[in-house]
C-alpha cells in the first residue's frame, strides 16, 4: 500500500484504546510473514547460484565442440585438395588425347571439304565452259556454301588460289549470260526454240550470283527494250503533246506481245514492273522537253487530254502492280463517276469540247520539276505510280486555270444580269437563284479538276473560287440601295439618306439570306476541297476572307434596312414639330404622326419578319430601336414652345410610340430575343417620357423634377427645356433657388428663356 496511507491504515486497524489489545497477535502474524518471505528469497538465491555454475559448464562444453568441428572441417578441406590434385594427374593424359582427337577430326573435315571444293570448282568450270546453266546454278550454291567454311583460311595459298579461280568462273558465267541475253529481242528466239529455255536456266545462275548481277542484267534489258521507244518518240513526228496517248499504247502492246517471252524471268525479278518504272521516267523527261520547247502555250483541250490519258495510264499501272486490289485514287474516281452517272471519260470530253475552240493564253516560263521517284525492286513496297508522269503537267496547267476562271467570270456576269432580285413563287429558301447557280458551276468546275489532279492545280483553282465568290459578294453589295448624292440632294438636306420601297426592302432581305447561304456554303466548299486535295495543301485551304466579305454584305444590308426606315420616318418627325404644341386646348387621341409611324411599321415589319432569320431580325430590331428612341427624344427639342396641354398630348403620343415599338417583335411574328429588345426600348423611350414630365412639372418644382428624372442632364439641356416650357416673369417670385445646383447658371438660363419668349 502507499506510504502516505500507512498511518491511516494503523488508525483504521486500531481506532480505540480497547483495540490495542490486538497489537500483539498482529505483530506475531507480521513476523511470521517476514520469516516466510526471507526463506523464499534465500531459496531463490541458492537456486540462481547453482544455475550460473551449470551455465558456465555448458558454455565451456560448447566451445570445445566448436573447436573440434573446425578441426574436422580443416581435415576435410585438405583431403579434398589432395583428391583434386589426384584427379588432375589422372586426367592430364586424357585431355591431351581429346585435344589431339578434335584437331584430327577438324583436319579430316577440312581436307574433305577442300577436296569437295576443288572438285566442285573444277566441275563448275566445265559447266561454265559448256553453258550448262541449270547444273551450274546448283553447283554455284554448293561452292558458295563450301567457300563459307574457309573464311578463316583466307590467307592459306591454296584457299586463295581456289577463291580466285571461283571468282574468274563467276565472271565467265556472267559474261556468257549477258552474251546470251543480248540475242533476246533480235528474233533468234523464234528461230531457236531452245534459246528461251537456255535463258530461263541462265536466270537461275544469275540468282546464284551476287544481287548486283541481277540488277545490272535487268537494267540492261529494260534499257535495250526502251531504246526503240526513245528513238520513235524523240522524232519530230511523234514528239508532240497530242501524240501522248500513243506512248502508252506502245508500252501496252509491248507488254502484251512479249508476255510469253518474258516468262523466262523469275516472278521475283518483277521485270515488267521495273520496265514500266523506267518507261515512266523516260516519258516524263520527254514530255517535259516537249512542254518546255513549245513556242506558245499549249492548247487547253490537247493539254487536258494528254493529262487525262496519263492519269488513266498511271491508274492502270497502279492497279496492275498492286495485285488488282485497286487504290484509294481509284475508289475516289469511282465515287466521282457514280455521282456523274458512271461515265469515266465524260469529264475529259466535256472539257475538250469546252476549250477546243478557245485560244491559248500568253506563254509563261515554267520550272521543271525534279524527278524524286526512286526505283524499287519489289512492287507494293511503297512505290506510287500516281503522279510519276502526270506531275510534270502541273506547272503548265496555268492555261487551264485561266480559262476556267474566265469561264466562271463569264457565267457569274451572266447569272447576275439574269437575276430578277426576287425569289421564285413558292420558294422556301428566300435566297436569290444566282447564288445557287454560282455554287453549282463551282462544283462542276471542282469535279472536272479533281478528276485530273489534286495537287497544285486544284489549289490554284480553289483560289479562283475565292476570287469568284468575292466578286459575287461585291455584286450583292453594289445592288444595295445607296443614299442620295449630288447638288440637289445636298440642297434639299437628303444627302446620304437612303430611300427604300417595299420591293427594295424585300430585295435587301433576299440579299441578307443569300449572303448567309454563301457564307455557310463557302465554308462547306473549303472543307470538301481540304478533304480531297493533297495533304500538303490542305492547311492552306481557307475561306475565312470570303466569309468575311459576305458577313460585311449582311451587316451593310441590315443597316440599309434601318436607314431606309429612318428615311420613311422623316416626314413624321417633321409633322411632329409642326404640331402647335403651345396652343393646344385639349388632349385627344394620339396624333397623326403617331399613326404615320404605326402605318410605316405595320407595312414593313411583317414582311421583314417573314423573310429574315431570327438572328438577323433581332439585329435589325436592336439597330432600329437604337435609332428611333434617341431620335424621338431629340425631336422633342425641335418642337417650339410646349404648353402644359401640349406636353400632356405629347406624353400620350410618346407612350403610344413606345407601345408601337414594343409590339414590333409580335408584328414580325418573331419572339426570340423580345425580352432584351423590350428592355432596350423601354429604357430609351423612358428618357422622352421623363423629359415631358419635367415640362409638365409645376414651375416651382421644375428644377427638382429635372434632377430627379434626368440626373445626368446638363445645364445646356435644362436651358433647352426652359425654352420649351412657356414661363412668365413670376418665376422670379415663385422659384425656390435653394434647390438649384447653381443659382447663377439657372438665373442666366431663365433670363435667356424669358427674353426669347417675349421676343
Amino acid at each position: 500500500m502507499d506510504k502516505s496511507s500507512a498511518l491511516e491504515y494503523i488508525n483504521q486497524m486500531f481506532p480505540t484504546e480497547a483495540s490495542l489489545s490486538g497489537v500483539e497477535p498482529l505483530m506475531q502474524k507480521i513476523q511470521s510473514e517476514i520469516r516466510r518471505v526471507d526463506a523464499s528469497i534465500l531459496a531463490a538465491v541458492r537456486q540462481q547460484s547453482n544455475s550460473g555454475t551449470k551455465a558456465k559448464e555448458e558454455l565451456a562444453a560448447a566451445t570445445n565442440a566448436v573447436q573440434e568441428l573446425m578441426h574436422k572441417i580443416h581435415e576435410i578441406k585438405t583431403k579434398a585438395e589432395q583428391s583434386e590434385t589426384m584427379v588432375q594427374e589422372i586426367c592430364r593424359d586424357i585431355k591431351k588425347l581429346d585435344c589431339a582427337k578434335r584437331h584430327i577430326t577438324t583436319t579430316i573435315t577440312a581436307l574433305h571439304r577442300l577436296t569437295m571444293l576443288v572438285s566442285a570448282v573444277e566441275q563448275l568450270q566445265v559447266m561454265a565452259s559448256k553453258r550448262q546453266y541449270k547444273e551450274a546454278a546448283a553447283q554455284l550454291e554448293a561452292v558458295n556454301q563450301l567457300c563459307s567454311h574457309f573464311e578463316a583460311y583466307r590467307d592459306v595459298p591454296k584457299i586463295t588460289e581456289l577463291r580466285e579461280k571461283f571468282k574468274n568462273i563467276k565472271k565467265i558465267l556472267k559474261s556468257h549470260v549477258f552474251s546470251d541475253f543480248s540475242s533476246l529481242g533480235t528474233g533468234k528466239e523464234t528461230e531457236d526454240p531452245m534459246l528461251l529455255q537456255q535463258l530461263s536456266d541462265s536466270c537461275l545462275v544469275v540468282d546464284a550470283l551476287e544481287p548486283s548481277v541481277r540488277e545490272e542484267l535487268v537494267k540492261n534489258f529494260c534499257s535495250k527494250e526502251l531504246t526503240s521507244y526513245r528513238q520513235i518518240f524523240e522524232g519530230a513526228e511523234l514528239a508532240k503533246l497530242d501524240k501522248t496517248e500513243r506512248r502508252y499504247a506502245w508500252i501496252k502492246r509491248r507488254l502484251r506481245s512479249n508476255e510469253d517471252t518474258w516468262k523466262i524471268f523469275p516472278p521475283s525479278w518483277h521485270v515488267d514492273y521495273l520496265l514500266c518504272i523506267q518507261f515512266c521516267k523516260i516519258t516524263r523527261a520527254q514530255l517535259v522537253d516537249i512542254l518546255n520547247n513549245l513556242k506558245e502555250k499549249p492548247d487547253v483541250a490537247t493539254l487536258l487530254l494528254a493529262f487525262q490519258r496519263t492519269i488513266e495510264f498511271e491508274e492502270e499501272l497502279a492497279e496492275k502492280f498492286s495485285g488488282g486490289t485497286g487504290t484509294a485514287r481509284n475508289k475516289d474516281s469511282a465515287s466521282d463517276n457514280e455521282e456523274e452517272g458512271g461515265e469515266h471519260n465524260k469529264i475529259v470530253s466535256d472539257i475538250r469540247k469546252k476549250y477546243e475552240k478557245k485560244l491559248a493564253a500568253p506563254n509563261h516560263e515554267a520550272e521543271q520539276d525534279k524527278d524524286k521517284q526512286k526505283d524499287l525492286s519489289v512492287p507494293g513496297a511503297g512505290f506510287n505510280f500516281h503522279g510519276i508522269i502526270s506531275s510534270c503537267f502541273e506547272p503548265y496547267m496555268t492555261v487551264y486555270i485561266e480559262l476556267e476562271e474566265k469561264s466562271l467570270v463569264d457565267q457569274l456576269e451572266k447569272l447576275v444580269q439574269e437575276e430578277r432580285w426576287e425569289t421564285e413563287e413558292g420558294s422556301q429558301t428566300n435566297i436569290l437563284s444566282s447564288s445557287m447557280q454560282v455554287f453549282l458551276v463551282i462544283r462542276k468546275s471542282l469535279k472536272r479538276c479533281s478528276a485530273l489532279t489534286k495537287n497544285q492545280t486544284l489549289f490554284n483553282l480553289f483560289q479562283v473560287f475565292q476570287r469568284i465568290l468575292k466578286a459575287y459578294a461585291a455584286k450583292l453589295y453594289a445592288r444595295l440601295p445607296k443614299g442620295g448624292t449630288g447638288i440637289v440632294a445636298a440642297a434639299t438636306g437628303t444627302d446620304g439618306q437612303i430611300r427604300t420601297s417595299d420591293r427594295d426592302e424585300r430585295m435587301i432581305c433576299y440579299i441578307v439570306n443569300t449572303a448567309e447561304y454563301c457564307h455557310q456554303t463557302s465554308g462547306e466548299l473549303a472543307e470538301n476541297v481540304a478533304k480531297m486535295i493533297n495533304p500538303q495543301f490542305a492547311d492552306k485551304v481557307d475561306m475565312s476572307e470570303v466569309q468575311d466579305e459576305f458577313s460585311a454584305v449582311i451587316t451593310k444590308a441590315l443597316m440599309t434596312l434601318v436607314h431606309g426606315l429612318e428615311t420613311k420616318f422623316d416626314a413624321e418627325m417633321v409633322a411632329m414639330t409642326r404640331v402647335p404644341w403651345a396652343t393646344l386646348e385639349s388632349v385627344g387621341d394620339q396624333s397623326e404622326y403617331v399613326n404615320g409611324i404605326s402605318s410605316i411599321l405595320s407595312s414593313s415589319i411583317p414582311v421583314l419578319g417573314s423573310l429574315l432569320s431570327p438572328t438577323y431580325f433581332q439585329y435589325f430590331l436592336d439597330k432600329l430601336a437604337a435609332s428611333l428612341g434617341p431620335r424621338f427624344y431629340l425631336n422633342i427639342y425641335k418642337c417650339k414652345h410646349i404648353s402644359e396641354t401640349g406636353a400632356q398630348q405629347m406624353l400620350l403620343d410618346t407612350q403610344a410610340v413606345k407601345t408601337i415599338l414594343l409590339d414590333i417583335p409580335a408584328l414580325g411574328k418573331q419572339s426570340s430575343g423580345a425580352a432584351s429588345y423590350s428592355k432596350f426600348v423601354s429604357r430609351e423611350m423612358s428618357k422622352a417620357e421623363a423629359l415631358l414630365k419635367v415640362i409638365l412639372s409645376p414651375v416651382d418644382s421644375v428644377a427638382n423634377t429635372y434632377h430627379a428624372l434626368l440626373p445626368e442632364g446638363t445645364p445646356l439641356e435644362f436651358q433647352r427645356i426652359l425654352d420649351l416650357k412657356v414661363l412668365c416673369l413670376k418665376i422670379w417670385l415663385i422659384l425656390d433657388t435653394n434647390n438649384l445646383p447653381s443659382l447663377g447658371i439657372i438665373q442666366q438660363l431663365i433670363v435667356s428663356a424669358v427674353v426669347r419668349h417675349r421676343a
